[in-house]
């Protein structure tokens, strides 16, 4: 028997703790742990996985954080501290020891240093502006040196550099986006920048300016994400993204796929995107969709895998080694709708990645927001 933790926050009061079992095929909740309110987004620490913080997305937002006990339940709130603005959707510890928030309501963010003990916030670091008519930036990602934000307002990426002390940060350049295609989300792959936009339901792939002062990338793919056969008066609105690397990136041991060998050998070596579809409008018997791409050798729709799920904003691969063979990467993803009740799914990778197969769902907590694995 294998079981997986799994963390999952929303819009409650409280962060929920489900337990996987890979063998039975079976998600339990154990726990719901009182947290602020609104606790939207959730992360662990890069090299402490003891250690959660989560926003509250207000209009006072806050971060916060946890500590993860052995039985996957969490402590009382830790340390807490203003996210400087309106309706926090996303923080993310970085590598530096800080934590990045994004206030997508009233545009703006911080970079919050942290003490010697990760669990405790520096307080004063200044509030990063994002010059444009309308900015709601959504989410921050650690790329090399710098901190990319998609701001879905703006139609831009804006390129974040440290300004010498901790928690000062400055916008030294922007890769700018389709007009009024609405980047939510993104992820980074060697110079390659995939962005999924929520606005226009696509998604793109640029090469990254070497330079942060060249903001033209010209569109290299820009592809749809809604899936075939909606029903009439659907609306959509594309979520979140996922890379999938292979095997091979992370174990150095997969054997290249020979001629002729299976589908799911070859898929092994590839790598994937998984892209929520959000129907807003009208709804789907079927629920919303997962649409899967593959990256090489360009980027290209695999399939869409329907979820019966409403409005999909939160989903993680996890699973690492189960239900695909020893070392075969992440075996499972875990999704959920905010709108609905169709509660928690969990999703086996098959195909080698190029497919998802629904073995798993609890349906006592009826939304969630984001996920973080905890094995």
């Amino acid at each position: 028997m294998v079981n997986f933790t799994i963390l999952a926050g929303g819009y409650s009061s409280f962060i929920a703790t489900y337990l996987f079992n890979s063998d039975a095929n079976t998600l339990s909740l154990l726990s719901q742990n009182p947290s602020g309110q609104n606790p939207s987004w959730i992360d662990l620490h890069p090299t402490n996985k003891s250690i959660l913080y989560a926003t509250n997305e207000n209009e006072q937002g806050a971060v916060q954080s946890f500590i993860v006990k052995q039985d996957g339940s969490l402590t009382a709130a830790i340390g807490q501290t203003s996210s400087g603005g309106n309706g926090p959707a996303f923080a993310v510890p970085l590598s530096t020891g800080e934590v990045a928030v994004m206030n997508f309501g009233s545009g703006d963010g911080l970079v919050i240093p942290t003490e010697e003990d990760p669990l405790e916030f520096t307080e004063g670091a200044p509030l990063i502006s994002f010059d444009a008519a309308v900015s709601h930036p959504h989410m921050a990602l650690e790329v090399g040196k710098e901190v990319f934000v998609p701001d879905l307002g703006a139609d831009k990426i804006w390129r974040l550099a440290s300004d010498g002390a901790p928690g000062k940060y400055k916008v030294q350049g922007a890769i700018e986006q389709p007009q009024g295609s609405g980047p939510r989300h993104i992820v980074v792959r060697g110079d390659q920048l995939y962005t999924l936009h929520e606005l226009s339901s696509t998604l793109t792939q640029q090469t990254i300016p070497s330079s942060p002062a060249t903001s033209s990338a010209p569109l290299t793919a820009n592809v749809s994400v809604v899936p075939p056969g909606l029903p009439a008066g659907a609306a959509m609105a594309a979520g979140e993204i996922l890379l999938a690397e292979p095997p091979a990136a992370s174990t150095g041991g997969a054997p290249r796929a020979r001629a002729g060998a299976d589908t799911d050998a070859a898929n092994r070596t590839r790598p994937f995107l998984y892209v929520s579809n959000r129907n807003t409008g009208a709804p789907d018997p079927r629920g919303d969709a997962i649409a899967i791409y593959a990256l090489e050798p360009a980027l290209a729709l695999v399939k869409h895998v329907f979820t019966g799920l409403a409005q999909i904003r939160g989903m993680a691969l996890g699973g690492v080694g189960a239900g695909a063979g020893a070392g075969a990467g992440d075996g499972f993803l875990v999704a959920a709708g905010v709108a609905g009740d169709a509660g928690v799914v969990v999703l086996r990778r098959t195909q080698g990645g190029a497919d998802l197969e629904i073995v798993a769902r609890n349906k006592e907590v009826p939304t969630r927001t984001s996920f973080v694995w905890l094995d």
